[in-house]
């Protein structure tokens, strides 16, 4: 007579993966209106962070960004001197600007929204970010798994604190109160 032996059976596979910001081949770039007749544009030279992806429950998934904010670059020192200063990012105080994602939607035509906290200047918000996921996993030349996503999303700065402002002699102000976000990243799967 043979001994049965019971055996749990095996843990379903989650699906759930982990993958790592590329920083050379990712952006974080923003606009604002300037003296209410133009946009200046800048971005965030350094970024990092971590994503969990699940491609078997979206909602399951998770994403931690953290940018420099002493990175900010709009190609111009001295308005990037005054953007570290107190009187907007105040970066002495204030090194980073982090998102923690708290939910993942997939919306009818395949989009995703993603919510969550963002932080800057020590300021926490719920923002919502427009996602377009940028298809499947494929490798480079060199063996890495990559992936790719891009996100947009609009910010009042007066919410984060970021209040400095000049009237003008003829109406209007010296910075408008809007940014649009633009966010493109390169995944590394670990």
């Amino acid at each position: 007579m043979s001994s049965a032996t019971s055996t749990a059976p095996a843990a379903p596979s989650t699906g759930l993966t982990q993958w790592e910001i590329d920083p050379s081949h990712s952006s974080v770039q923003f606009s604002v209106r300037h003296m209410m007749v133009s946009n200046v544009r800048g971005e965030f030279t350094r970024l990092s962070g971590t994503v969990q992806i699940d491609s078997r429950d979206i909602g399951r998934s998770s994403v931690h960004a953290v940018m420099d904010a002493g990175s900010i670059s709009t190609r111009e020192e001295k308005r990037d001197e005054h953007l570290r200063s107190a009187d907007f990012l105040d970066v002495a105080n204030h090194p980073t600007i982090e998102f923690q994602s708290t939910r993942v939607t997939r919306e009818a035509n395949g989009s995703l929204k993603l919510v969550g906290n963002l932080t800057v200047r020590g300021v926490t918000r719920e923002v919502v970010l427009d996602v377009e996921d940028g298809g499947s996993e494929l490798r480079d030349p060199w063996g890495n798994t990559k992936r790719g996503a891009s996100a947009t999303t609009r910010l009042n700065r007066k919410e984060f604190g970021l209040q400095w402002n000049v009237a003008l002699e003829t109406g209007g102000i010296v910075v408008g109160d809007e940014l649009k976000v633009e966010i493109d990243v390169e995944l590394l799967k670990k």
